[in-house]
């Protein structure tokens, strides 16, 4: 069962998932197939950490007739293969981007398949993490919603994108910008204390972050302050050896000795740093806050779980190629995420979750 928990401080209604109630892949369904298939799959992106061949190896044994044709350098290549044509099947570890949404829509006219395979990791590094959110320990504050996240770390503006289109409903003005920690209910010393912001510079996962909270627009708060994966190639060299811009040095140097700042980052890199605290967080304004856990992360009850795709081209109304609708099934029944959680790069997807993306095969 699930615990939940009444901050005393702010009286918000926090969830944690307990083990007992992770997801697991029992109740998927067994795979099996519907039809025989032969013939050959291209997949052109990336490999998900072994995950792919894992699927490729398991579903070989129910239609030995398959092979695989694999081009997998990196997800960037993924999207610009289908937009080429010279792939099936695109797998991919992020978000489609702006500009790999709107050429696909050029040249096909309709928009590219999606299809969730997985979950992000919780402290896998390099696995598509989910954006964690921190303040310093002696912060009171227990929990936070998307909106007041958007509210902190956002700014007033006249729209957002939804996929590729530039939407006013996606707008919001000045007056839900959150500057002070008294804004968040917060009392004594902290009440017009501003709120200092820190988190990821231009990358996939601040790309999901401005999906998921700022209502996929990109304007910040003006005091954000960017870091990158410590120890990464975008550290420019003269800059590597203190690592000041990598992000292990934002959450120790910085917001470990910043009593009024808050940062999001990834759990792999706030790994070992004391003097700071996660957050649980909530979807919307009522509902209950859920605390960061390989749990949470795994039954997606936590609101910044991120997904991992495979991407096709299907035009709408047309049946799916057999053998893609095949495989992909196998992905998505009980051995397919079975591999998933055996690898342990990622992490299989909820019952519910598979079950709807299955839908989307049809």
């Amino acid at each position: 069962m699930d615990k939940t928990a009444r901050h005393a401080a702010t009286g918000v209604l926090i969830v944690i998932v307990s083990a007992a109630a992770s997801a697991t892949t029992e109740p998927l369904p067994a795979y099996e197939p519907e039809q025989a298939v032969a013939g050959t799959i291209r997949n052109f992106g990336f490999g998900l950490g072994g995950v792919l061949k894992a699927w490729e190896v398991g579903f070989q044994t129910y239609h030995p007739q398959i092979h695989f044709d694999d081009h997998l350098p990196t997800s960037d290549a993924a999207i610009p293969a289908l937009v080429t044509g010279v792939t099936d099947l695109a797998p991919d570890g992020g978000e489609a981007t702006l500009t790999e949404s709107l050429s696909f829509f050029e040249v096909y006219g309709y928009p590219v398949t999606d299809i969730t395979v997985a979950s992000g990791a919780f402290d896998v590094e390099g696995k598509s993490n989910g954006p964690v959110v921190f303040v310093h320990k002696d912060n009171p504050l227990a929990s936070l919603s998307l909106k007041q996240l958007d509210g902190i770390f956002g700014a007033e503006r006249t729209g957002g994108m939804h996929g590729f289109q530039w939407t006013p409903s996606q707008g919001r003005d000045a007056e839900k910008n959150i500057r002070t920690w008294g804004q968040l209910g917060l009392t004594g010393e902290w009440a017009d204390k501003p709120i200092q912001t820190y988190g990821h510079a231009p990358s996939g996962t601040t790309r999901f972050f401005q999906w998921k909270v700022l209502g996929n627009g990109d304007k910040w708060n003006p005091n954000y302050r960017e870091y990158v994966e410590s120890g990464s190639k975008m550290i420019a060299p003269e800059d590597r050896v203190e690592q000041r811009l990598g992000l292990q040095f934002m959450m120790k140097d910085e917001l470990a000795n910043d009593r009024y700042g808050i940062a999001w980052t990834v759990m792999p890199q706030a790994s070992g740093v004391v003097g700071i605290k996660p957050i649980a967080l909530s979807d919307g304004d009522g509902g209950p806050a859920v605390v960061p856990s390989r749990q949470s992360f795994e039954n997606r009850s936590y609101p910044l779980v991120r997904s991992i795709y495979i991407f096709l081209n299907r035009k709408p109304g047309t049946a799916l190629d057999p053998k893609l609708r095949e495989f992909l099934r196998y992905v998505l029944s009980r051995e397919g995420q079975q591999a998933v959680l055996h690898n342990g790069s990622y992490l299989p997807l909820p019952a519910d979750v598979a079950a709807a993306q299955r839908k989307k095969l049809d």
